[in-house]
């Protein structure tokens, strides 16, 4: 599934693609998503990330929500001829942005733009004090509540794993038992971790590609995610797996405490 890095590395593609520009012609080629209504001759004025949603600005006040949930991704695209999976497309006047989805599960939604709420993205306004009062007291695993978006937007499996990793956290920990330093230190690691995939456009394990159909370069970078039976980077103990909430979970039990 895209997470934090996967989404802005899109939007980021997206801005130098289609700001500023009109979109010409919609198509859509699923049922499921006949709702995509009214964005025929509006201009794109902002391309922004809420958590894990891709929002495209229009200029009459109503926004372009995307979810790409599991398999979904977007393609930049110079012809309109509808790739494999393709169900919905935007044609501009260099292309067209279609979504592609096997499994179509993502969502698209027209609706009224309103200031999002930054308080849990912890690139924009993520207010700690609030965080620490209202969920670090949970009785819930560590690595269960910084993938709650509830709490924490934009953090998936993949780089949950990675942040506990370097914070030197045990994912099995109870969020409650935490310190104020334990989570200052997961989220300067959070930072780090999601900082560093976007600059690698993402990790692609499986289906995710950027705007232009290539894959993330992150994958190569992963310290514990997959890492089962390796050793270490940190202290040249054994990276094992555990399942946690019906996902695999991947840590280092000599170092993460």
């Amino acid at each position: 599934m895209p997470e934090l890095p996967e989404v802005e590395t899109l939007c980021r593609q997206l801005q130098t693609k289609i700001c500023g520009e009109k979109i010409l012609a919609t198509e859509t080629y699923d049922d499921k998503l006949a709702t995509i209504k009214n964005v025929r001759g509006q201009k794109v004025t902002a391309v922004e990330r809420e958590g894990k949603r891709i929002v495209i600005v229009l200029d009459n006040g109503y926004a372009i929500f995307v979810h790409l949930r599991m398999t979904g991704r977007l393609l930049w695209q110079k012809d309109s001829v509808k790739p494999n999976h393709g169900r919905w497309r935007m044609t501009f006047t260099d292309g067209n942005v279609f979504l592609v989805d096997p499994r179509r599960f993502a969502t698209v939604e027209v609706l009224k733009k309103k200031d999002s709420d930054a308080t849990k993205d912890i690139f924009k306004a993520f207010d700690l004090k609030y965080f620490l009062n209202t969920h670090a007291c949970r009785k819930t695993k560590v690595k269960t509540l910084i993938m709650d978006k509830n709490a924490i937007e934009g953090i998936g499996n993949i780089y949950a794993c990675e942040i506990l990793h370097r914070a030197g956290i045990s994912p099995k920990r109870m969020a409650s038992k935490l310190t104020k330093t334990d989570w200052n230190k997961i989220f300067q690691e959070a930072k780090i971790v999601l900082e560093k995939s976007i600059k690698k456009r993402g990790t692609s394990i499986s289906d995710w590609r950027d705007l232009y159909g290539c894959k993330g370069e992150n994958q190569h970078e992963l310290k514990a995610y997959g890492q089962e039976g390796k050793c270490c980077s940190k202290c040249g103990g054994t990276i094992l797996r555990i399942k946690q909430g019906g996902r695999s979970t991947f840590y280092c039990p000599q170092c993460q405490k």
